[in-house]
C-alpha cells in the first residue's frame, strides 16, 4: 500500500461509488465494472489501515 492511501481517501472513494450506484436509474455495465473494481482496491485499503492500527494498538494478539 502507498503511504497516499489514506483512509479517509478510500472511505471517501467508497462512499462515492455507493452513492453514484444507488442513485443510478440504469447502471452503466462497463462503468460498473470499473467502479466495483476501484470499490474493491478502496476496500482492500481500508482494511489494510485498521489491521495496521489494530497491530499498533496489540488488539490483534491472541
Amino acid at each position: 500500500m502507498r503511504k497516499a492511501d489514506s483512509y479517509t481517501k478510500n472511505y471517501q472513494k467508497l462512499k462515492q461509488i455507493a452513492e453514484t450506484m444507488r442513485d443510478s436509474d440504469e447502471p452503466d455495465i462497463d462503468g460498473l465494472v470499473k467502479m466495483v473494481g476501484e470499490a474493491t482496491e478502496a476496500y482492500k485499503n481500508c482494511q489494510a489501515r485498521i489491521e495496521a492500527v489494530e497491530k499498533a494498538l496489540g488488539l490483534n494478539e491472541k
